[in-house]
């Protein structure tokens, strides 16, 4: 759920923010160069990194003036590293915070470094992702974009803002997603204007905070992708050694922005490094065994057979299916029209459990198929998703046609275990890798 929207008053302006979360330690996230405190949570991955930063502390997100759900500024009015300090101080007092840990990526490095350094009192530890303090190159920094290189991205934003410009370049681990491409399009329009993003960045390109890092004296995390294409890791290597408390951690990844890649790792650095203890959303994911089983042709099967008597067969194979799931000790976790979704804390249950229910279903006149895939599941509630179960929804697509050995089996009525190899499987996207075996059963093919 999208945390309440509130204002802070800066001056004569309105600061939005959010508040999510009742851990023992408040922390500001300060969204580097762009942001919209509601936009953000649309896409799952980046609403999943919040919503584990707000299990265990008290998480207040921001919009600097100019952008987001902010009051919006004419562009020579775009806020100066000292206004942005005056607005993080107004929403820290609007929502209570007196000491808070602060975490800045990209561009919000420099703000944060700043106001570490000037306002240690408000300032409980400060954490840095992918973050630097100067972008620019010079020549006592070589690490920084050259100049050319960065008018033509500076270029390249204001002719394309608005479409997803530089998504390959800051996330690209997912090159491919197109759903995140289209969230990542509409973020720059809600958060804002081609002439605003333009000015923001050309501000990063002007600023150069290096000049504070021995003065800070706060608890510091610097982390940072090896492969980040956009800000490479000896911007953190400079921060880290510059800064007297800092610690220095480097991931492997490839992306800038911080969110769809490994970010479970981000957030076990975040929490230890403020709780003391590791994350434990391992605690939250299972391997477990997932079956999946419906019946083939059942559109076809239900037109022939009529209603009433299409209800029963159905209600008879949900029977036999559930007699199954008892006898071999599966958890049904859920079932819709003729598919049923059930768990098992082993593959050996689960693929006895498949065939049992082959067998059971040969009087009713009907074929059934069972995928059974082994993964790491993510517990939600009573229930369990993840990348495994959309394997195991797979493999029972497939199930007629090969039967996947090892982690993942397709089965059909009839199937037997032995079979030979035919190669390797990749379909729907998922990255469905186990080896197929042509089987010596009949609907095994």
């Amino acid at each position: 759920m999208v945390p309440e929207t509130r204002y802070a008053r800066s001056g004569n302006l309105h600061i939005a923010y959010q508040v999510t979360g009742e851990g023992p330690v408040d922390l500001v996230f300060v969204h580097g160069w762009i942001s919209h405190i509601e936009h953000l949570w649309e896409e799952p991955s980046l609403a999943r990194f919040l919503g584990r930063l707000a299990s265990f502390s008290r998480l207040i997100l921001l919009d600097k003036r100019g952008t987001g759900l902010s009051d919006p500024v004419p562009l020579d009015k775009l806020p100066t590293l000292e206004e942005r300090m005056d607005d993080l101080r107004a929403v820290m007092d609007a929502a209570g915070s007196q000491h808070a840990a602060l975490l800045g990526t990209s561009e919000a490095g420099a703000l944060n470094l700043l106001f570490s350094a000037t306002r240690p009192d408000r300032v409980a530890a400060l954490i840095l992702l992918n973050s630097y303090a100067r972008l620019t190159w010079a020549e006592d920094y070589p690490y920084g974009i050259r100049p050319n290189a960065a008018e033509q991205l500076l270029e390249a934003i204001e002719m394309d803002w608005g479409k997803g410009v530089a998504f390959e370049a800051l996330v690209a681990s997912q090159s491919d997603n197109e759903p995140m491409r289209n969230w990542w399009a509409r973020y720059q329009r809600q958060a804002a204007s081609p002439g605003a993003a333009v000015t923001l960045l050309r501000r990063a390109f002007d600023t150069d905070a290096r000049g504070v890092l021995s003065a800070i004296g706060v608890p510091t995390l610097i982390l940072h992708k090896a492969g980040d294409p956009f800000t490479g890791p000896e911007h953190g290597r400079y921060l880290a050694e510059r800064i007297p408390t800092a610690r220095y951690v480097e991931l492997a990844g490839v992306d800038h922005l911080f969110f769809a890649e490994d970010s479970e790792r981000l957030v076990a650095e975040i929490r230890e490094f403020l709780t003391g203890t590791r994350d434990a959303s391992e605690l939250d994911r299972i391997l477990a065994t997932v079956l999946f089983a419906d019946i083939v042709g059942s559109t076809e099967l239900a037109a022939r057979m009529g209603d009433r008597r299409w209800h029963d067969v159905v209600q008879s194979y949900y029977g036999a299916v559930r007699a199954a799931l008892a006898r071999f000790r599966g958890t049904e976790i859920d079932s819709a029209g003729d598919g049923v979704f059930a768990s098992f804390d082993g593959p050996a249950r689960a693929i006895r459990c498949g065939r049992a229910v082959c067998e059971a279903v040969r009087s009713l006149g009907i074929n059934v198929r069972v995928g059974v895939h082994t993964g790491e599941c993510e517990l939600i509630g009573a229930k369990i998703g993840g990348i495994a179960v959309h394997i195991g929804a797979r493999v029972a697509a497939l199930a007629r046609r090969a039967c996947p050995a090892g982690r993942s089996a397709g089965l059909g009525n009839s199937a037997r275990s032995r079979g030979r190899g035919q190669g390797y499987n990749s379909r729907s996207g998922a990255p469905i890798r186990s080896r197929a075996y042509q089987g010596a059963g009949r609907s095994m093919r």
